[in-house]
């Protein structure tokens, strides 16, 4: 897995030029497009206004805010002209794509206040086949995207949205803008981009669906790994997000990140989440190096930042790990990570949860919280 998202981006821009320029001689002034209060000629201005805002927020690495600036059109542009500004800007988000280094991240509000390439990609192709959708609603015209550059969409920035067997239509109800047998209407809605957390020498990149279920196939995911990995155990666990993703249960902050090292942007290992917390407010965290990158203290460090953000959550109060009662190196993880060693009741039922042989239970709680009996 080796896109970076300016294949898509290059393809969905096409894709609406090619519809719009067979109506280019038409009036978009005074037709509103679809639903939005906006004229079909705004909202294709919007479109490339956008692109061309996520280009700067990259290639400018933003930090904390929206580079302020937009663009605006010559006096006089027509329609034609518009479209040539569409396919100007998406060729420099492409360019800008193609030239980011996968670890590079730069504010965007929702809802985490950053994204990488793949998202600001994801955010951008979004933005062509939607109001594209729009103006073709207004115009009259049929618009049926290729269904790729959907699924990239769901799969990169809709990660809680059960999939379909129709990607195009799935996004269109997630975005309110049509019907879904089987689900309620959406009224408000807003994408996600991946949550990312750092430590002195890590940065915890969330996976999204289109990265897991890479990693699940035998893929690299998009990183470059350490020789020797992934690990099995992080495949294992891109598996199980893939699963929670095709049933709709996935949320995407109690999933599985991949540990890249600062220093030189490898990966590492992987470490997450079994599921989101349970009503008592109680998860479980799973973590694994490559081989060779064992011994260095990477695995604590991980596990002590992924275990503060959530521990400073109002909907997680204690987090556990089972450990094999021979697995003595993944104990000593859990011990620098701020664990303990569970009391006898709590280690006999994770005994009973669990099919594998004789387990340890290692549990960090919130500050103040008992242990269990």
């Amino acid at each position: 897995m080796r896109h970076r998202g300016g294949e898509q981006v290059t393809e969905a821009v096409a894709d609406a030029v090619a519809l719009l320029r067979t109506v280019a001689d038409r009036d978009w002034d005074g037709v509103k497009a679809g639903r939005l209060d906006w004229s079909c000629r705004a909202t294709a201005e919007h479109m490339a206004g956008d692109l061309i805002a996520y280009a700067g927020q990259l290639a400018g690495r933003a930090r904390s805010a929206y580079v302020p600036f937009e663009i605006t059109l010559d006096e006089g542009t027509g329609n034609d002209g518009l479209l040539d500004v569409l396919e100007t800007t998406g060729a420099l988000l492409t360019a800008v794509l193609r030239t980011t280094p996968p670890e590079v991240r730069a504010f965007h509000p929702y809802p985490f206040r950053s994204a990488n390439r793949e998202g600001f990609a994801a955010m951008g192709v979004a933005e062509v086949l939607l109001h594209t959708h729009d103006i073709a609603v207004g115009l009259g015209l049929d618009h049926e995207p290729p269904a790729g550059l959907a699924r990239f969409v769901l799969t990169t920035i809709f990660p809680e949205v059960r999939p379909d067997p129709d990607p195009w239509r799935t996004l269109l109800w997630a975005t309110g803008r049509g019907d879904l047998p089987g689900r309620a209407p959406v009224d408000g809605w807003r994408w996600k981009n991946d949550l990312v957390l750092t430590s002195d020498r890590l940065t915890l990149q969330g996976l999204t669906p289109a990265t897991a279920a890479d990693l699940a196939q035998g893929g690299d995911g998009g990183f470059d790994w350490v020789v020797g990995g992934p690990y099995e155990g992080t495949r294992e666990a891109a598996g199980m997000l893939t699963q929670a993703y095709e049933a709709g249960v996935h949320r995407p902050e109690f999933g599985v990140f991949v540990l890249l090292r600062r220093e030189d942007g490898l990966a590492v290992g992987g470490i997450g989440f079994h599921g989101a917390p349970d009503e008592e407010g109680r998860a479980e965290i799973g973590y694994d190096l490559v081989e060779g990158a064992r011994g260095r203290g990477y695995a604590a460090e991980a596990l002590d930042t992924l275990s503060r953000w959530a521990l400073d959550r109002d909907d997680v109060h204690s987090l556990c790990a089972t450990i094999e009662e021979d697995n003595t190196p993944s104990q000593r993880v859990a011990e620098r990570a701020g664990y303990v060693r569970a009391s006898a009741g709590e280690e006999r039922a994770a005994q009973d949860r669990h099919e594998e042989g004789p387990l340890r239970l290692y549990v960090r709680r919130e500050a103040g919280a008992a242990s269990g009996q």
